[in-house]
């Protein structure tokens, strides 16, 4: 199957035995499939378009459902694909992604695809001479391992992530003109999002031990936001924003999430449940959060009062692999390998209306996309 290809519909939809909450099950077919990462967008604003990465043509590539018609359009057809650097644009126009070393734009109606950086040119003649190799993630299944990338709500700016021999480097593109600048050099990068009510200010993980900081878009301002409590061993991880709030959240794992103001450094309790990987909705007044070790399906709570008292919105019966997460901090004396497969986790994420929540599951034994309607509930 080549680029461009069309499938025809393959949605169902059912309700979840135990919660009523209608789900429409977007893909089918005996392959792997899964939506960009939890704290990227699956849509655009509009939601003309649902866009995922699936294996069913034996390797991954980007698809986007046309949500007017429920047709799947393949919309690359490369052996080089960053599965989890896709983030689609906001207006609709582009999906962005990095392949091989360098960062691409993919035009969604024409299907072109634009070369907008080609990272290892620009180390080589900017940085470390002719000898410089770069890649760009690490080895491995999780953190800066998985190559993710950000985009600016104004669809002006992109974040990318890329390794020069072993140090991580962060690269801020000009999406019109593929002018970049390194704003930023150091042991390790992992996640990164921008601010949504900000286009100059990003938060990226650090290292495992020391996870929260952020940067302005001009590589000025770089600060760790918070310090992890070696003495309580916090395991603190899947930061994101909090629209309209200028707070940054962050899971404080198991034992809930909490947020900092970036302003003034105010902190505050959202949730106190096992929330896993927890994201708001574009306005800033609902989380959804999926769980594990117990997984009590996925909840949704309210992150402004204090309580977040959580409510099931259904069941994604994921396998959620990695028993890591089933014990206190792993990573106190160093990095360690695990075994965490991310299509088997269900990184909920909210549809721009707030209405939908998508998330992925291989409850059928393939890993699909599947999106719950909350309305419904």
């Amino acid at each position: 199957m080549a680029k461009g290809t069309v499938h025809g519909p393959e949605s169902r939809t059912f309700y979840d035995r135990c919660t009523g909450t209608c789900i429409r099950q977007v893909t089918a077919a005996s392959a792997l499939h899964h939506h960009p990462f939890f704290i990227i967008p699956a849509y655009d604003d509009a939601m003309q378009r649902l866009i995922f990465v699936s294996y069913r043509t034996g390797t991954p590539q980007i698809f986007a459902e046309e949500r007017a018609t429920g047709e799947l359009r393949q919309l690359t057809d490369r052996l080089d694909l960053g599965e989890w650097s896709v983030h689609p644009s906001h207006n609709g126009e582009a999906v962005f992604f990095t392949a091989g070393t360098s960062g691409w734009r993919l035009d969604l109606e024409t299907l072109e695809e634009r070369e907008l950086v080609n990272f290892d040119v620009a180390c080589k003649s900017k940085l470390a001479g002719k000898s410089a190799a770069t890649a760009m993630k690490e080895e491995g299944m999780v953190a800066a391992a998985m190559g993710t990338t950000a985009l600016s709500h104004d669809d002006k700016w992109w974040a990318v992530k890329f390794n020069i021999g072993k140090e991580a480097a962060l690269a801020i593109v000009d999406t019109d003109t593929g002018k970049h600048d390194i704003i930023l050099q150091r042991d390790s990068i992992a996640h990164l999002q921008f601010c949504p009510d900000d286009a100059n200010l990003l938060y990226y993980a650090g290292p495992l031990t020391d996870r929260v900081w952020v940067i302005h878009r001009d590589g000025s301002g770089n600060r760790r936001l918070y310090t992890q409590n070696v003495e309580k061993n916090e395991w603190i991880t899947h930061e994101t924003w909090i629209p309209r709030t200028r707070e940054l959240a962050f899971v404080d794992w198991p034992r809930g999430v909490r947020c900092i103001n970036v302003d003034t450094g105010a902190e505050r309790q959202v949730t106190s449940f096992n929330a896993w990987h927890a994201i708001s909705n574009p306005a800033g007044t609902r989380m959804v959060a999926d769980t594990n070790f117990p997984d009590i399906g996925i909840q949704t709570f309210d992150p402004r009062d204090g309580i977040g008292e959580p409510r099931t919105l259904c069941y994604p019966n994921a396998s959620s692999i990695g028993e890591h997460w089933n014990g206190p901090f792993p990573y106190a004396k160093g990095p360690i390998q695990v075994y965490a497969p991310q299509h088997t986790h269900p990184h909920p994420s909210f549809s721009p209306d707030g209405q939908h929540i998508v998330f992925t599951s291989d409850r059928s034994g393939y890993a699909q996309i599947y999106e719950a309607t909350i309305s419904n509930t």
